[in-house]
């Protein structure tokens, strides 16, 4: 089955939406690599890394779909925090978006009746679940902190939220 266009603009789209994703969790890890926070720093690295994982599986299976790759024009990502619990709270607004884009994107493979789309879709219905969870916990994490961004840090060396997918330790 082709690809309906309508529904392969919105594909494309949320190209975009996951690097913008990439760039504003890369922007976040070097605000937090420029204050010498590594479990911060490590913990964003990994979520841009997972972002553009994220985009290339649009990309993808938009060229198995032998439809037209067009990724759209990126806006700078936010780079300047008032406090860094703000980078959590950004973070986590970032991810309820991104599930609502998701969302829409299912419900117009449902509706054009696109198995295959379906199907390719599920899996980040799945994952936004888990990217939510991740970004509420750490959102409370910094809350139950206060000012004390380094119980932060000693969280994240000691919880699974901070180690990379496979349970390896996290990154010092």
């Amino acid at each position: 089955m082709t690809l309906n266009s309508k529904l392969a603009a919105a594909l494309n789209e949320q190209i975009g939406h996951e690097f913008g994703a990439k760039l504003q969790y890369l922007s976040i890890a070097a605000y937090f690599d420029v204050e010498d926070l590594p479990q911060l720093a490590a913990f964003f690295y990994r979520q841009a890394d997972e972002e553009d994982t994220h985009a290339m599986k649009f990309v993808h299976y938009l060229i198995d779909k032998d439809a037209q790759v067009e990724i759209p024009a990126l806006d700078a990502p936010k780079f300047t925090f008032d406090k860094p619990a703000d980078t959590a709270a950004l973070s986590l607004e970032w991810e309820k978006t991104v599930t609502g884009q998701i969302n829409r994107l299912m419900k117009m493979a449902v509706d054009e009746g696109d198995f295959a789309t379906q199907d390719f879709l599920r899996w980040f219905v799945t994952e936004q679940v888990e990217e939510e969870s991740t970004m509420r916990t750490l959102q409370q994490t910094f809350a139950r902190a206060g000012d004390n961004i380094l119980w932060v840090e000693d969280f994240l060396a000691r919880s699974p939220l901070g180690e990379p997918a496979g349970g390896a330790p996290a990154a010092a």
